[in-house]
């Protein structure tokens, strides 16, 4: 099957290094694609959550895909998010065509377009980092139970379900979040004369116009590849958002191969990433 070309490519949220990532799903996904611009909106590789008992095959191919990527040309930015901040003590850093830093400045038809993480306006995660960490430790262990219903589920011939969404739209302060969130974003956005703010973080894909009493701007969100398998994609002009389970098409491609849970024996205890190899897959995951 031919690839499918885009201009550009956002990901984000995909937390390498847990359970719930569907790693193997991304394998498919970035098989069937070539990017000019790859966008890492923050949170690739989980570090808050990281063992080093659990980081499968599938994840590390993860990684030496977007790797290869880089080295063949495509320009990839990733951008930290607050699982991976442990990487901002290197930004800005640029080697051949990996790019990290905090936030991507782009112009792309008149239009000005800001790319970055989100965390920044979590004051969960500003305020009380610990208890951000815990709750993710409980969002965690969420996404195993739900993993295991689901396997129950899929023998039983019945749809799949989701706990964490049905959690989010059971909990009014868990909506009114996500929409200050969004607002938050936009109006900062609005105040530096962007056309375009694209964010992750939140884990809600999402292309829409807000508008206050200065203007309005294009609120976009690349999703996550822990529940909703998401990214967003810029093709002959446009933006979209691709959802796995309804965009993709299977090919010859078998990323279950990958889906083993053997970890490579890297020693973790190294508190330092040596920078001028930061593109070798074993050096990023050195982390704290």
């Amino acid at each position: 099957m031919a690839k499918r070309k885009l201009d550009i490519c956002v990901l984000s949220d995909i937390h390498l290094g847990t359970y719930g990532c569907h790693a193997v799903e991304l394998l498919d996904y970035l098989h069937q694609i070539e990017t000019d611009i790859l966008v890492l909106n923050g949170d690739i590789i989980d570090a808050w959550q990281f063992k080093k008992r659990y980081f499968p095959k599938a994840h590390v191919s993860v990684l030496q895909h977007i790797l290869q990527l880089s080295r063949n040309g495509t320009k990839v930015f990733y951008l930290a998010g607050n699982h991976d901040e442990f990487l901002r003590r290197h930004i800005p850093l640029q080697m051949e065509s990996f790019y990290l830093d905090n936030k991507l400045i782009l112009e792309i038809n008149g239009e000005r377009l800001w790319f970055f993480h989100g965390d920044v306006f979590d004051a969960s995660i500003q305020g009380s980092k610990w208890l951000a960490k815990l709750g993710g430790k409980g969002y965690d262990w969420l996404i195993r139970i739900n993993h295991i219903i689901n396997t129950i589920l899929d023998r039983m011939n019945r749809p799949r379900m989701s706990l964490s969404k049905k959690v989010k739209e059971s909990v009014k302060q868990a909506a009114k979040f996500i929409r200050d969130y969004e607002k938050i974003a936009a109006d900062h956005a609005i105040d530096q004369d962007y056309d375009r703010v694209i964010c992750g973080h939140i884990h809600q894909p999402q292309i829409r116009t807000i508008q206050n009493q200065k203007g309005s701007v294009i609120y976009m969100n690349s999703g996550d590849w822990i529940e909703n398998l998401s990214a967003l994609e810029f093709v002959q002009n446009k933006w979209r958002i691709y959802r796995h389970e309804e965009d993709f098409i299977p090919d010859d491609f078998n990323a279950e191969e990958f889906s083993d849970v053997d970890s490579p024996d890297w020693d973790l205890k190294q508190k330092e990433i040596d920078i001028s190899s930061i593109l070798s897959t074993e050096q990023i995951l050195h982390v704290l």
